[in-house]
């Protein structure tokens, strides 16, 4: 089913645009919004990048932190290394494994973290010169928590050959998250 909605909105945005090659030389800043179900609720700031190692290898790190709501606070952190190859000149297929590390601390339960392995698959797709909507299934395998499982949809729209600002929503088996991001690119 999910792999039916990624490939009909690859479909339906199939629209003649001729975008030049994707960027992966990059830095992102910014704001989530985090829905956490039966749990506490909160906001976290994040910072990310990406490096192309070769055309078609790269390494990112991303960063997450800030409070849950109740005195909770939450860091989440990754670092890997990805793989994409163009599909058509208006998509990309990205494959990233990483090393994933949560920690909580919680004021009346204490803190407690966990780590384990990522993996994500996904598209990037150049509706035109400008707007960029990127789609991805993720799995984390947690050593001593439940494995989660989930998805994202974004949208990026570049200001100018330095800058974009983005808009995603990513939602996995207990979790909502909806971000606001800016983004620099030093590989154009």
């Amino acid at each position: 089913m999910l792999r039916l909605s990624l490939i009909s909105l690859i479909l339906a945005f199939s629209a003649s645009a001729n975008a030049e090659d994707f960027d992966y030389n990059f830095l992102t800043l910014g704001f989530s919004s985090i829905d956490i179900d039966g749990g506490a609720d909160g906001n976290v700031f994040t910072l990310g990048g990406s490096y192309a190692l070769t055309d078609t290898y790269f390494a990112f790190i991303d960063y997450s932190a800030g409070s849950l709501g109740a005195g909770e606070d939450a860091t989440l952190w990754g670092a890997g290394f990805g793989y994409h190859r163009a599909l058509s000149d208006q998509v990309d297929l990205v494959a990233e494994l990483s090393y994933e590390y949560f920690e909580q601390d919680r004021p009346q339960a204490g803190s407690f973290d966990d780590s384990g392995l990522g993996l994500a698959v996904g598209v990037r797709f150049a509706q035109s010169e400008k707007l960029e909507l990127n789609a991805n299934i993720s799995y984390i395998n947690y050593g001593d928590r439940d494995n989660d499982t989930g998805f994202e949809l974004g949208a990026l729209y570049s200001i100018n050959d330095a800058y974009s600002v983005g808009l995603s929503g990513a939602w996995s088996d207990n979790v909502s998250m909806y971000t606001l991001s800016g983004r620099f690119h030093f590989g154009k």
